[in-house]
C-alpha cells in the first residue's frame, strides 16, 4: 500500500489507478503473434493467483469451483466490476490482449480490494488472445456467460476474419457454454451488430432471448452502460444494437 502512494500511476485518494498512464490503442490485431504465458489446459489455470483468497495455493485448488463468467475484450474492467458485486459467489475473469489495459484491470481489482475487504476477491484478469486460447482456458460446458461489449468492427471486408463473432469462432464458445448459458453482444456500429446477430442466429447452438427474459435480466441493463465505450455512446447520442442468445443442445 505504501508503493501505491508512492506511485504516480495510483490515486492517492481513491488508491485506485489513474487511466491515463495505461492509455493505449483501442484495438489490436488479435492474429498477430503476442507472447505471455499460456496454460497447456484449463486445469494448468492457476485460480490462486487470480482469486488468493479463495484459494490460497495452488495445493489447495477446490476443483469444485470454476470460473463462470469471461469477459472477452474486457477493456478497462467496467463490466467486470459491476458484476462482481452484483454475482459475489461467481468467479469472473476478463480477458485481453492490449498489456497496458491489461496491467490496469489488475490494479483496479487490487485497489479495490485493500479499499473494500471481502469485496472484489471474485475478479480477476489475464492478458490473453481468446480467439486463439479460449479451449486452454475453460472446459467443456464451464461458463455460464461471455460477453463480447464493443468489440472492434473490422470494417474492411478483407479483415472481417479478425472479428471475435465469426461461425467457427461461435463453435469455440458453444462448446466453453454450457446449455442454457448466455452470449452477450453488443455494439455501436450497425453493420456490426447486424453481423454479430446473424452469425448468431444461424447457428444450431444458439437461441435468441425473448423480450420478457432480456427484461428480466439485470446484467442486460449493464451492457450499455458500464464500459467506458458504453458510456461514450451515450454521452455522444449513439445507437446500441445488441444480440443476447442461449446456448441450445444441438437437436437431435
Amino acid at each position: 500500500m505504501l508503493e501505491n502512494k508512492a506511485s504516480p500511476t495510483i490515486n492517492k485518494s481513491t488508491g485506485l489507478p489513474r487511466k491515463r498512464f495505461y492509455r493505449a490503442r483501442a484495438h489490436s490485431n488479435p492474429l498477430s503473434d503476442s507472447h505471455f504465458p499460456v496454460p497447456l489446459s484449463p486445469s494448468h489455470v492457476d485460480c490462486s493467483l487470480h482469486y488468493p483468497q479463495l484459494f490460497l495455493s495452488s495445493d489447495q485448488i477446490d476443483s469444485s469451483r470454476k470460473i463462470q463468467f469471461a469477459d472477452i475484450g474486457c477493456g478497462f474492467g467496467g463490466l467486470l466490476i459491476s458484476l462482481s458485486t452484483l454475482f459475489p459467489e461467481t468467479l469472473m475473469i476478463g480477458m485481453e490482449l492490449r498489456d497496458k489495459v491489461t496491467e490496469y484491470v489488475k490494479e483496479r481489482i487490487s485497489g479495490l480490494r485493500v479499499a473494500n475487504p471481502g469485496q472484489y476477491q471474485n475478479v480477476s484478469v489475464v492478458r490473453t488472445n481468446s480467439m486463439k486460447y479460449i479451449p486452454n482456458y475453460f472446459e467443456k460446458g464451464q461458463l455460464s456467460k461471455m460477453f463480447f461489449l464493443f468489440p472492434d468492427p473490422h470494417f474492411k471486408e478483407k479483415n472481417h476474419r479478425r472479428r471475435v463473432i465469426s461461425p467457427h469462432l461461435l463453435d469455440e464458445y458453444a462448446y466453453a457454454l454450457q446449455v442454457g448459458g448466455i452470449i452477450y453482444t453488443i455494439t455501436d456500429v450497425e453493420e456490426l451488430g447486424e453481423w454479430m446477430k446473424s452469425c448468431l442466429e444461424n447457428h444450431p447452438m444458439f437461441e435468441a432471448l425473448l423480450e420478457n427474459e432480456l427484461e428480466a435480466d439485470p446484467v442486460v441493463k449493464l451492457l450499455s452502460t458500464a464500459t467506458e465505450e458504453g458510456q461514450k455512446v451515450a454521452r455522444n447520442g449513439g445507437q446500441n444494437f445488441r444480440a443476447v442468445y442461449r446456448r441450445i443442445a444441438p437437436a437431435s
